[in-house]
C-alpha cells in the first residue's frame, strides 16, 4: 500500500496510496474535522472500524498533519493583516536556520514561506492595529539577526482563505 521514493541523500520516505474512500475521507474532515468515524462511515458507505483504521493510517504517515480551529482574525483582536516580504544579508545555512528559529518564535507570525525571487521569506503577520504592527515591525522584527531588507503589505480584504485541497 505504501511506495517508497529514493531521495538525493539516500533516504526513503513512505508515500501512502490514497484511494478514492482515502479521499472522501479526507474531503468530509476537511470539510468539518469535528465528524465522527460514525458519520464519515455513513457517509462513505464503510462501517466505523475501517474508517477509524483509515484515519489513523493517514494521521501517522503525515497524510493528516494536525485538526484545527480557524479563527476569523477580525474577531479577536487581530483585525490587521500583513505580507512581509523579508531578505537575508548573509544567506549561509546556519543563518538561514537562525533566522527560521526567530521567526518560529514571533506569535504575530501566523504563516512564513522560503519563496524565490528578489526575497528569501514571505511572513503573513496579523495585529490589532497600525501601532501594534508598527512597535512588532521596529522592536521585534527588524531586530532579527542577520535581517536585510523587510517590505510590508497591508492586506485590504481577504477575497479567497481556504485550507482546503480539492482533487
Amino acid at each position: 500500500m505504501n511506495k517508497k521514493v529514493e531521495k538525493k541523500e539516500q533516504t526513503t520516505i513512505s508515500i501512502p496510496q490514497l484511494d478514492k474512500i482515502d479521499l472522501s475521507i479526507l474531503r468530509i474532515l476537511q470539510e468539518n474535522a469535528r465528524a465522527t468515524v460514525k458519520e464519515i462511515a455513513e457517509q462513505v458507505h464503510l462501517s466505523t472500524t475501517p474508517v477509524h483504521e483509515r484515519i489513523k493510517r493517514m494521521e501517522i504517515s503525515g497524510v493528516i498533519k494536525q485538526y484545527a480551529t480557524l479563527v476569523d482574525h477580525t474577531k479577536v483582536k487581530k483585525g490587521l493583516m500583513v505580507i512581509c516580504y523579508v531578505s537575508l544579508k548573509e544567506h549561509s545555512k546556519n543563518a538561514g536556520m537562525k533566522f527560521i528559529k526567530s521567526i518560529n518564535a514571533l506569535n504575530e507570525v501566523i504563516e512564513c514561506y522560503n519563496i524565490s525571487g528578489e526575497f528569501d521569506f514571505m511572513l503573513k503577520v496579523v495585529e490589532e492595529n497600525m501601532d501594534s504592527y508598527y512597535d512588532f515591525h521596529v522592536n521585534r522584527l527588524s531586530q532579527i539577526e542577520n535581517m536585510g531588507n523587510v517590505q510590508s503589505v497591508f492586506v485590504m480584504g481577504v477575497i479567497k482563505q481556504t485550507h482546503q485541497l480539492v482533487w
